[in-house]
């Protein structure tokens, strides 16, 4: 699948495209944001992109830290070049992407260059019509940004149109997720807004810090923010950080993943129905092919016994 996946992504880019050529939008674009650094949003990236991957999903992994990028450490990968090559003009953006975890595509961020930290507005416009490109040849394109509300991480999530904001049940957390949501719906008001709340200890707490965001953001900008769930605070989270896996795949059956791999599926089958592709009807969406499908459930058999339980349902 990755080695057709880059191909294309290479014939893409062997040429500059026509502006009456551009790929009509076929995928979903989701920055994950947040306004606090270490909520946890580059392992929810990582960890949702594998899901999705299990489900079927032909994902990229955009490491939009471009200063202090470490998607690929979480994947347990070693890329050899990243996105600075790419602006420096040493390589294609498409020589840059690598492979992860179930056949994750991940265009690595670089780390402890300053340069990168807030790029000018020429050079972020250019990666980001680079990016576009990429769209064509993938169903869903996660990007972890930066925490904050930086240039960079604004544009990054205006692109998207979808931003997907992480929090804490901290309260300086949640005051910057709400101020991130706020700076980005006033410089792109079409924006939709999803929350997250992670490592809570209970659903309580967690329908606690979701009702505050919401109702102030409802009452002071007219926003309406989709409570996307939450995550529970698990050991086996920082276990697998320090084994460089993502949880779903060390940990299958920890509470961290069994609420990742519900996330994502939620995810997925909304991507289906809103692109309007029947369940058997466009080869966009071509199951793999029996062989592949066996090699890929005998690696991660937690994941694709949930993607069969799933279909059994009408899920997918």
């Amino acid at each position: 699948m990755i080695e057709g996946q880059v191909a294309d992504l290479r014939n893409l880019f062997g040429r500059p495209l026509p502006r009456q050529e551009q790929p009509r939008r076929r995928c979903r674009s989701i920055a994950i944001s947040s306004g606090k650094g270490g909520v946890g949003k580059t392992n929810l990236v990582v960890n949702l992109a594998v899901v999705l991957s299990g489900l079927g999903a032909r994902v990229l992994v955009v490491d939009a830290d471009l200063s202090l990028a470490n998607a690929d450490v979480l994947m347990g990968v070693r890329p050899a070049q990243n996105v600075a090559d790419a602006l420096a003009g040493r390589r294609g953006l498409e020589e840059v992407v690598t492979t992860g975890p179930l056949g994750v595509a991940l265009l690595p961020g670089a780390s402890g260059l300053t340069h990168l930290a807030d790029l000018p507005p020429a050079q972020r416009t250019c990666l980001l019509d680079r990016l576009a490109q990429l769209e064509a040849s993938v169903d869903m394109v996660l990007i972890d940004t930066g925490a904050g509300i930086g240039a960079t991480v604004r544009d990054f999530a205006a692109a998207a149109g979808e931003v997907l904001v992480v929090t804490t049940p901290e309260p300086s957390a949640i005051a910057d997720a709400y101020a991130l949501v706020k700076v980005v719906h006033q410089e792109a008001p079409r924006t939709r807004f999803g929350l997250v709340v992670n490592q809570v200890s209970s659903r309580g707490e967690a329908a606690e810090v979701a009702r505050k965001v919401t109702s102030v953001a409802r009452r002071f900008l007219g926003l309406e923010i989709t409570d996307r769930g939450h995550l529970p605070a698990d050991p086996m989270l920082p276990q697998a950080v320090m084994r460089q896996m993502p949880v779903v795949i060390a940990y299958p059956h920890s509470p961290a993943s069994l609420a990742l791999t519900s996330l994502g599926e939620q995810l997925w089958r909304e991507s289906k129905q809103a692109m309007g592709y029947p369940r058997q009807a466009a080869s966009h969406f071509q199951e793999p092919s029996p062989r592949a499908t066996q090699q890929r459930t005998a690696q991660h058999p937690f994941i694709f016994s949930r993607v069969r339980a799933a279909a059994s349902r009408r899920m997918l």
